[in-house]
C-alpha cells in the first residue's frame, strides 16, 4: 500500500511539472520551439532597447558637444541657471515655451535685435537647454517664478519687463502676480493661459511616468520624437514655413535629449492644472501687459486664450499677427519690439492694436 501511495503522489508530481512545462493553462501545450521564440523575442526586445540607448546617449553626447553652453551660470536653491546676457540698458526678461530652451530666441534674431535697446537676460528655465530641474521640486509656475525672482535679485536685476512666450508665457505673468512690485511690465506671446482639453497631453507627458518614462526616455521617445519633429514644426510654425535660419542652427537632438525630454513632459502634464490655478488670477494684474498672438495659431487658440485674457487684465493692450502661428516671434518681431517699447513707457490705457501683417526684421 505504501508503494502505491508513493507511485500516486510521484504520478501527481510527474503530471503537474509536465503541465507547468508544456502548458499555457489553457489546456494548449507549449513546444519547445514556441518557448525558444518567445524567448528570443525577448532577448531581441532588450537588445533593441539597449542598442536605442546607446545611440541616443551618443547622439546626446554629439548635441551637447556641437552645441556648449553659450551663456553663465547662476546657483540659485539648489538648480544651476543657465542664462544668456546681451546689451546694455533696462532689464529684458526672456521666458522660452515648453520643449524649447534659449537657442529659440537666439534663431528668431530677437535677442539680438532686444539688446540695440536693452539689457536682455535670456533663460533656460529648469530642465532644458543647460539648467538643471531637481525632482524635488514640483517645477509649476509659481515654483519657477519665485526661482527666477531669486535669482534676479542676485544677479542685481531690479523691476525688469519679463517676456514670456507660450508656456513661459505663465512664467512670466505668476513673476508680475506673486512679485507684483518687481515686474516693470509684461509682453505674453502665444500664450496658454485658461485650462481647456488637449487631446496631445496624455501622449507628451508619458517620459514624466516615474520608472517606465525614464526607460522610455532613454530608448523609445528621443527616436519617436525625432521621427515626428517636421510634423511638430509644421504645427508650431504653421501656417508659414519654418525659417531657414531656425531650421540651420537650432538643435534637434539637445531638444530631445533624455533630461529635456522629462521637463517637457512634465509641463505637458502640469499645463492645465497650472492654467486652472491661474485662471481666477489674471484680474490681479497691475503692470502693463501686451498680449501678442498669432491669427493662425495651431498650438493654441488666440481667441479664447489671448484675447479673454485681454478682456480680463485691465492695462492690456492686443497685438494679432495676422496670418502667423505659434512661433510669432520669428515672424512679428517689429510688433513684439514695439510692444516691448510700449510696456516700458507703462503706458495705463487699455486697448486693442490694429492687426499686423507679420514682417522679418533684416538680421546684421
Amino acid at each position: 500500500m505504501g508503494a502505491n501511495v508513493m507511485n500516486a503522489f510521484r504520478s501527481r508530481h510527474e503530471e503537474r511539472y509536465r503541465d507547468a512545462a508544456v502548458g499555457d493553462g489553457l489546456g494548449r501545450e507549449r513546444s519547445p520551439s514556441r518557448l525558444l521564440g518567445r524567448n528570443a523575442a525577448l532577448l531581441g526586445a532588450g537588445a533593441a532597447l539597449a542598442a536605442a540607448a546607446v545611440y541616443v546617449q551618443m547622439r546626446t553626447r554629439e548635441a551637447e558637444n556641437t552645441n556648449p553652453p553659450a551663456g553663465r551660470f547662476i546657483e540659485v536653491e539648489g538648480v544651476r541657471l543657465h542664462y544668456l546676457e546681451r546689451g546694455q540698458g533696462q532689464p529684458l526678461v526672456l521666458l522660452h515655451g515648453n520643449g524649447s530652451m534659449i537657442q529659440d530666441f537666439e534663431t528668431s534674431g530677437l535677442i539680438e535685435e532686444a539688446a540695440k535697446h536693452y539689457r536682455v537676460i535670456a533663460f533656460d528655465r529648469p530642465g532644458y537647454g543647460y539648467s538643471t530641474r531637481p525632482r524635488s521640486t514640483i517645477w509649476g509656475p509659481q515654483a519657477q517664478a519665485e526661482l527666477l525672482h531669486h535669482a534676479l535679485h542676485l544677479m542685481g536685476i531690479s523691476r525688469p519687463i519679463v517676456v514670456g512666450h507660450s508656456w513661459g508665457a505663465m512664467v512670466a505673468a505668476t513673476m508680475a502676480l506673486d512679485y507684483p512690485g518687481a515686474v516693470k511690465g509684461l509682453v505674453l506671446m502665444s500664450g496658454y493661459y485658461y485650462p481647456t482639453a488637449r487631446l496631445d497631453v496624455p501622449f507628451a507627458s508619458q517620459p514624466a511616468i516615474p520608472l517606465i518614462g525614464d526607460l522610455l526616455r532613454y530608448t523609445v521617445s528621443p527616436l519617436l520624437s525625432r521621427m515626428m519633429w517636421p510634423a511638430v514644426l509644421r504645427k508650431l510654425f504653421g501656417p508659414k514655413e519654418v525659417p531657414e535660419r531656425f531650421a540651420r542652427e537650432y538643435s534637434v537632438w539637445m531638444t530631445l535629449r533624455p533630461s529635456q525630454l522629462r521637463a517637457a513632459a512634465a509641463e505637458a502634464a502640469l499645463m492645465i492644472p497650472a492654467a486652472f490655478s491661474l485662471r481666477n488670477r489674471y484680474r490681479e494684474l497691475d503692470v502693463p501687459v501686451a498680449i501678442v498672438t498669432g491669427s493662425s495659431d495651431r498650438q493654441v487658440s488666440s481667441r479664447f486664450q489671448s484675447e479673454r485674457l485681454h478682456d480680463e487684465v485691465r492695462r492690456s493692450t492686443l497685438h494679432v499677427a495676422t496670418g502667423v502661428g505659434h512661433m510669432v516671434h520669428h515672424f512679428a518681431q517689429g510688433e513684439i519690439l514695439s510692444a516691448i517699447e510700449e510696456v516700458g513707457k507703462e503706458l495705463p490705457q487699455r486697448q486693442a492694436v490694429p492687426r499686423i501683417h507679420a514682417q522679418r526684421i533684416p538680421l546684421h
